[in-house]
């Protein structure tokens, strides 16, 4: 197998990149300076070597501790459970919420092999159980796994004193009912509040 061969078989084991995308990142690459191969090789090494699982939440970070749970002006009492650390990014970009987080690394999904014991759920329910915490959300997405898993922890959490919420599931801004399945019209008008 030549060196071009590698690097696409490796790109295109990347999500979202198919072999097309990956032989045209590969020649892109060819084309640039050798330095900023050199660079990206490099930045590739650091991140496996450096970025690691947060001790108590398991996001990524390079330190025991995340910048979140680092962070004394967040609210810890307040925990938002999220299945992979990029689903942190989307929560945060809202700016709406000031809580902390925990990650489960995933979401059940027996057909994929993944069980309860893949995931963190045993460092949430220590969490709970060392009596900090007074709310966990539940942010699972709303796939069939999602909801499956959502249950499971809920489950895991029904022996604590600890208040257990879902997301609100509904229309998107800007959506349209007729364009909506029956499930999300049904969450929709089920997590519906009081107009303020």
């Amino acid at each position: 197998m030549s060196a071009i061969d590698d690097l696409v078989t490796e790109l295109s084991r990347l999500p979202t990149i198919g072999r097309k995308s990956a032989l045209r990142l590969t020649f892109h690459l060819l084309k640039q300076p050798p330095e900023q191969s050199k660079r990206l090789a490099a930045a590739l090494s650091t991140l496996t070597e450096r970025v690691r699982q947060c001790e108590r939440c398991y996001n990524l970070t390079e330190d025991a501790l995340c910048a979140l749970c680092a962070d004394p002006r967040r609210d810890h009492t307040l925990v938002c459970v999220v299945e992979e650390a990029g689903d942190i990014a989307a929560i945060e970009r809202t700016g709406e919420f000031r809580g902390v987080f925990h990650v489960l690394g995933g979401r059940l999904s027996p057909l994929d092999g993944i069980g309860p014991d893949d995931l963190t759920v045993a460092g949430l329910v220590g969490r709970v159980q060392a009596g900090e915490i007074r709310e966990v959300i539940l942010a699972t997405n709303p796939k069939l796994e999602g909801e499956a898993t959502a249950l499971y922890v809920q489950e895991q959490l029904s022996g604590s004193k600890v208040l257990v919420t879902r997301i609100a599931r509904g229309i998107p801004v800007g959506g349209d009912l007729e364009y909506a399945d029956g499930v999300t019209i049904a969450q929709a008008i089920s997590a519906r509040r009081e107009m303020l």
